[in-house]
């Protein structure tokens, strides 16, 4: 029975490092004496200590313990072991490329559908998607696929950001980008705000958080979902 936290960000602005979900996290991680982060996203390439490091300052003010996989000797044992997951955010090739190489991704998958609480921000929520093709990182490493968790059955685009009528911006927006995937596959995107996330109870999917998303399917017009809604696709 999955429990599941999938934030679009880890830090809104004017906040700190994950404080506008902590108390949301203090209910999903009840009773939970240690958690295991998996820094492999490594955001602006800092290393697995330092990240790990401003994990575990932060969930100390909630009484959890946090040690970083890479910590352990045998990564897959950390998984199945472990009371809590957090896979936290920055480059989600690199992220995917390491839960491969370290042969770790279908033991994640395995451990989430078992009811493991996880808990996901950004490029740890893309990875929960059908396949991590809507991320909005650049490539800097190729991994062996882009075949994800599939723990839901559509894909996140964090960090989702509307176009400004008023920019002289010429690039494509972040819904040309997802109508372009659209051409060519049928599996549905969910543009998700920052200060929003993802509250994952067995197979019932509920926005929570600030802000509406919006969910593109392919060949269909793009709908726009309150906060507190069950997402169906």
């Amino acid at each position: 029975m999955k429990k599941m936290i999938l934030a679009s960000t880890s830090t809104i602005y004017g906040g700190t490092y994950l404080s506008y979900l902590l108390p949301r996290l203090k209910v999903h991680f009840k009773g939970v004496k240690q958690l295991l982060f998996i820094p492999y996203a490594r955001p602006s390439g800092i290393s697995y200590e330092a990240y790990s490091s401003i994990v575990k300052t932060t969930f100390s003010t909630i009484n959890i313990d946090v040690k970083g996989i890479h910590e352990f000797e045998n990564p897959k044992k950390a998984i199945e072991n472990a009371e809590a997951i957090f896979t936290g955010g920055g480059n989600t090739f690199e992220l995917v490329n390491q839960l491969y190489k370290n042969d770790v991704l279908s033991t994640l998958k395995e451990v989430i559908e078992a009811g493991t609480p996880y808990l996901g921000t950004s490029a740890g929520s893309n990875i929960c998607g059908v396949n991590m093709m809507n991320t909005n990182d650049m490539p800097i490493v190729y991994p062996p696929s882009f075949t994800t968790l599939g723990c839901i059955p559509f894909n996140i685009n964090a960090h989702y950001i509307d176009s400004v009528k008023s920019s002289k911006h010429m690039g494509e927006t972040r819904e040309t980008r997802i109508k372009e995937f659209h051409v060519f596959n049928n599996i549905p995107v969910l543009g998700l705000r920052e200060g929003s996330w993802l509250s994952v109870n067995a197979d019932k999917i509920i926005l929570e958080g600030q802000y509406t998303a919006t969910l593109f399917q392919q060949n269909k017009e793009a709908i726009e979902l309150e906060s507190g809604v069950v997402v169906v696709v």
